[in-house]
């Protein structure tokens, strides 16, 4: 029987902390919110003030190089400086497979993307979605589809955008 070796994935982009992330982008640049489902990747958009996401569109998942050129194209047509990629943490806040996964493509992502990235728990944004489709806009299971990738990736970057909002206010005065 053959020996398995194990494959690691290496990247020179480092994986920021959003608030440093945040910190490090240029003044004007959004960033690009990212929920890398295991068929589509559902994308959203911060305004340039990094205080509002909105759905932006999705991609079909394929070979990681072909979905890094195409989120590279877009990013350089919306000015993002930087991703923020939902991760995917158990229901008890550990880290399992699917967050370690998550972790290794967001990597390889910003490195053949040339764009630095932050991870955000994405936990509950595709149940919250549907649930909102179903109650309040009364969506059909086709519509829904079609949404929940990208109103998911809206949801996940309006959280970490709130969340590092405080933070980073609170760090921008305490300098001043």
């Amino acid at each position: 029987m053959e020996a398995r070796t194990r494959r690691t994935i290496t990247a020179a982009m480092p994986l920021f902390n959003l608030i440093d992330l945040r910190a490090n982008l240029p003044r004007d640049a959004r960033l690009l919110g990212i929920d890398p489902g295991s068929k589509i990747i559902g994308l959203a958009l911060s305004d340039v003030m990094r205080g509002l996401a909105t759905p932006y569109g999705s991609l079909k998942r394929g070979k990681l190089k072909d979905n890094a050129v195409e989120i590279a194209k877009i990013a350089r047509k919306e000015g993002a400086g930087g991703l923020v990629v939902g991760l995917p943490l158990s229901m008890d806040g550990s880290f399992g497979p699917a967050a370690q996964a998550a972790r290794d493509w967001a990597l390889a992502l910003s490195d053949m993307a040339g764009l630095p990235v932050a991870l955000w728990d994405e936990r509950m944004s595709s149940a919250a979605v549907n649930r909102f489709l179903i109650q309040e806009a009364d969506l059909s299971r086709g519509k829904r589809a079609d949404a929940v990738d990208r109103m998911a990736a809206a949801w996940m970057l309006q959280a970490a955008l709130d969340a590092s909002r405080e933070t980073a206010t609170r760090l921008d005065t305490s300098r001043e």
